[in-house]
């Protein structure tokens, strides 16, 4: 019988879009690269989502994420995806948590539930932690490294954490995982050079934020706030979500 998922089930048959749709799977972080890939995994059947972000839509968030529009300003992006979702896939269970993960997050949150992890974080410290999470308990996870201040779209790169170079993010995790004995970690990333930020006080969020009211993390308190587009974070996201959809349903194994 036709269905919205006939032409996915062409590709993978009865047998994956059944797996996609029995999968759960946790994204953290559903901003430039995680949005797409909640995006492309809702078009996909994956039939059980659990949303991880306690951002709020900005203005500035409209060059890039798919769930930023005008209308959508000062609502929670969980919010928005899970709407959203559900006018893709209504069968579809999805849970939106206004979390920001990071290690000791005070919300114990049990990571073996999930088929796969998505990470789509900008923290280290919560990459991290994620990734040692996810090692412990044996969850197949997916990382996106630095997609700030490039443009090459197509410089992406599916690699193991170890085998990776050139991006700054990359060097950093590999280390620290490496200190804590984490094997593997499978990653998106680009050698792509960052191309230097063009200063200018009268568009910096430092000076002039714009996050909504009752935003946790303004960018007034971030450390860096690096400049994007809307054709590489969302690039990024979707070889995320082409990843775990070939991962779940074993097509190219």
């Amino acid at each position: 019988m036709i269905n919205p998922f006939s032409r996915t089930e062409i590709i993978f048959g009865k047998d994956g879009m059944s797996k996609l749709f029995k999968a759960k799977v946790a994204v953290f972080g559903i901003g430039g690269v995680g949005g797409y890939c909640v995006e492309a995994l809702a078009r996909s059947g994956i039939g059980r989502m659990d949303l991880f972000d306690d951002d709020k839509i900005c203005l500035t968030n409209i060059n890039r994420q798919l769930y930023a529009t005008r209308k959508s300003i000062g609502l929670y992006k969980v919010d928005v995806a899970k709407e959203r979702i559900h006018e893709i896939n209504p069968d579809a269970i999805v849970n939106a948590h206004k979390l920001f993960y990071l290690p000791g997050t005070p919300v114990q949150i049990d990571l073996s539930q999930y088929d796969f992890i998505i990470d789509a974080i900008d923290t280290v410290s919560g990459k991290i932690e994620l990734a040692v999470k996810a090692y412990e308990n044996d969850v197949r996870i997916i990382s996106s490294m630095g997609a700030g201040n490039k443009v090459n779209a197509a410089a992406f790169e599916v690699a193991d954490i170890y085998d990776t170079s050139v991006c700054p993010l990359a060097k950093v995790m590999r280390r620290e995982l490496r200190k804590r004995g984490i094997p593997n970690l499978k990653v998106v990333y680009s050698k792509e050079l960052p191309i230097a930020p063009k200063e200018d006080m009268l568009i910096s969020c430092k000076t002039n934020c714009v996050c909504p009211p009752g935003t946790a993390r303004k960018c007034t308190q971030r450390r860096q706030i690096p400049g994007s587009n809307a054709f590489v974070p969302s690039v990024a996201g979707l070889i995320i979500a082409g990843e775990v959809v070939k991962d779940l349903t074993g097509i190219m194994q």
